[in-house]
C-alpha cells in the first residue's frame, strides 16, 4: 500500500465528521431513554424497539466511514467494522428485551410479550427485521470471507432468527395469511424469511461444529433449530414439510450421539 497522503487525510477526517456525530448523537439519546425505563417501566417495549432501529442506524453509520476509509486511504477500518458487528448484536439484545430469545419454545411462552406491541404493525415488523438481516449481512460482508469473527456471525444470525420469529404473532398469524387482509405480502415474506434463517442457522451450526469447534453445544444449537422450524410448520399445518424436518433431526441427532461416543473412547478422554 502507497503513502497515505496528508491531503487524503484531511479530506477523510473531514467526511467522517458527519457520520461521527450521527453516531455520537444517537447513543447520548439511547443513555437517555434507557434511563427513562430505568425510572418507568412503562412503553418499554415499543422503546426497546426504537432503541433496536436506532442501533442499525449507528451500525449503518460505521459502515459509511469504512467506506470512506477505503476510497480515500485504500485502507479498510476494521475498528468501524467491529463496532458496527456490536451494534448489531445490541439490536439484537433490545429484541431479546421485547420478545425474548427463545428458539424452540411454545409460542404460548411469549405470547404475552407480543401483547405489549401490539400497535407495532406487522409492516413495521417485517421491515425492522429486514433491516436488521440487511446490516448483519452488510457487515459479515464488509469484514470478508476469512476474517476472524467469521463464527462469530453464526451466534449473531441464530440470534437474528429468533427474534425475527418471535415477532410473528402466530396465534393470528393463519387468519392474516389471506391475500384479502392488509399487510398479507408483509406477513407472507417476513414468515418465509424465518423459515429461511433458521434453516440456515441449523446448517452453519452444523458447519461451525464440523469446521471450528468439534463442540457439541454446537451441533445441539443446529439441531434446535431444526425443531423449531419444525415446530412452525406444524403450526401452519405443513404436514409433509414437518415429517421432513423430522426425518432431518433423527438423522442429525443419530450422528451427533455417534460423536459423542467416538469421542469418548478416545485415549486420554
Amino acid at each position: 500500500m502507497g503513502k497515505i497522503s496528508n491531503e487524503a487525510r484531511q479530506q477523510y477526517f473531514d467526511r467522517i465528521k458527519t457520520y461521527k456525530h450521527g453516531a455520537e448523537a444517537i447513543l447520548q439519546r439511547e443513555k437517555s431513554i434507557l434511563k427513562i425505563i430505568t425510572l418507568d417501566e412503562s412503553g418499554a417495549p415499543y422503546k426497546y424497539l426504537t432503541l433496536a432501529n436506532e442501533r442499525l442506524n449507528i451500525a449503518s453509520h460505521l459502515l459509511l466511514q469504512n467506506e470512506l476509509s477505503i476510497s480515500l486511504l485504500g485502507v479498510k477500518n476494521e475498528a468501524f467494522l467491529n463496532d458496527a458487528r456490536k451494534s448489531c448484536y445490541q439490536s439484537v439484545i433490545f429484541l431479546e428485551e421485547v420478545v425474548t430469545n427463545y428458539v424452540d419454545a411454545p409460542f404460548t411462552d411469549y405470547t404475552e410479550k407480543l401483547e405489549t406491541i401490539q400497535g407495532f404493525d406487522d409492516q413495521k415488523r417485517y421491515e425492522l427485521v429486514r433491516k436488521l438481516g440487511f446490516t448483519i449481512q452488510t457487515v459479515e460482508d464488509a469484514f470478508g470471507a476469512n476474517s476472524k469473527w467469521k463464527w462469530s456471525f453464526v451466534e449473531l444470525e441464530g440470534r437474528f432468527a429468533a427474534v425475527a420469529k418471535n415477532l410473528i404473532d402466530f396465534k393470528t398469524l393463519i387468519a392474516g395469511l389471506d391475500p384479502r387482509i392488509d399487510g398479507y405480502v408483509e406477513r407472507l415474506a417476513h414468515l418465509d424469511l424465518v423459515k429461511s434463517m433458521f434453516m440456515q442457522s441449523a446448517n452453519r451450526y452444523r458447519e461451525k461444529y464440523e469446521l471450528s469447534t468439534l463442540r457439541i453445544d454446537d451441533f445441539k444449537r443446529a439441531i434446535d433449530f431444526l425443531l423449531a422450524l419444525r415446530r412452525v410448520h406444524v403450526v401452519l399445518g405443513e404436514i409433509d414439510r414437518a415429517e421432513d424436518i423430522k426425518k432431518q433431526v433423527e438423522v442429525w441427532k443419530s450422528k451427533m450421539e455417534s460423536d459423542e461416543k467416538r469421542a469418548k473412547t478416545k485415549p486420554g478422554t
